[in-house]
């Protein structure tokens, strides 16, 4: 039964690799497609400029920014998130409340200083979900 289970999660897998990523999340999520359209950019640091490039980000949406956060440190970031509130994007951020806790460079406090609406998620162990912005 093991190897059964393991074969059929290879072969899905697989099966993945070969379709776009809408038609994998209607694979694994039957009926619960959501209709998106965007672009992805992979970044790596400290090879490449993240921060910087999620700054840029912000400074282009004309709509909506979500920021779901573990930790947030970056002023820079931070002080983008504040304008793009200020010029009319929706801004909103979750906040995992146990990193709030223990870090002592936090900027989570200056977001919301600055207006914009922060929730802190203090129901799950760790929030590792990143940003999105449109």
């Amino acid at each position: 039964m093991k190897r059964l289970l393991r074969h059929t999660l290879s072969g899905l897998f697989v099966a993945l690799l070969f379709v776009s990523p809408a038609q994998a999340y209607e694979i694994l999520f039957p009926g619960k497609t959501i209709a998106a359209s965007g672009t992805v950019q992979v970044l790596f640091t400290p090879e490449d400029d993240a921060a910087g490039q999620i700054v840029l980000i912000v400074e282009q949406a004309q709509k909506q920014v979500l920021v779901q956060t573990f930790s947030f440190t970056s002023k820079e970031i931070a002080q983008a998130l504040i304008k793009a509130k200020q010029r009319g994007v929706d801004v909103r951020v979750i906040s995992d409340a146990e990193q709030m806790r223990r870090m002592e460079h936090s900027k989570v406090s200056t977001i919301a200083d600055g207006g914009v609406p922060v929730f802190v998620d203090s129901q799950h162990d760790s929030a590792h979900n990143k940003g999105d912005g449109d």
